[in-house]
């Protein structure tokens, strides 16, 4: 079993930066099918935010951060990155970063097996 520890969260202005990252200890997360980053804001249901998948790469964004945020995979570091730029208030939640044995779960949250703990992201206006 994997455990997915998040860090990088902060407090940010708009328009800024922050790079995400999950590691993985217990296993290696290239043996999941889909690594992903959801969030969280207060008083909302868990939302997918993006996922890679393990068999060729492809990468799947959320419409509103697609061309914002990017996500990635270090198989070496056993970790996933989520580089998120031109950042908006209503990008303001608690990350997460989960990973899946379903081949099919590609959106679907109640696919990912495993969850980190999430890490706090707070942008100001």
């Amino acid at each position: 079993q994997v455990q997915l520890v998040e860090s990088g969260g902060g407090l940010v202005q708009a328009g800024g930066s922050l790079r995400l990252s999950c590691a993985a200890s217990g296993r290696s997360l290239s043996s999941y099918y889909f690594m992903g980053w959801f969030r969280q804001a207060p008083g909302k249901e868990r939302e997918f935010v993006a996922t890679i998948s393990r068999r060729d790469g492809s990468r799947y964004y959320a419409d509103s951060v697609k061309g914002r945020f990017t996500i990635s995979r270090d198989n070496a570091k056993n970790t996933v990155d989520l580089q998120m730029n031109s950042l908006k208030p209503e990008d303001t939640a608690v990350y997460y970063c989960a990973a899946s044995n379903r081949v099919y779960a590609v959106r679907n949250t109640d696919l990912y097996d495993y969850w980190g703990q999430g890490t706090q992201v707070t942008v100001s206006s």
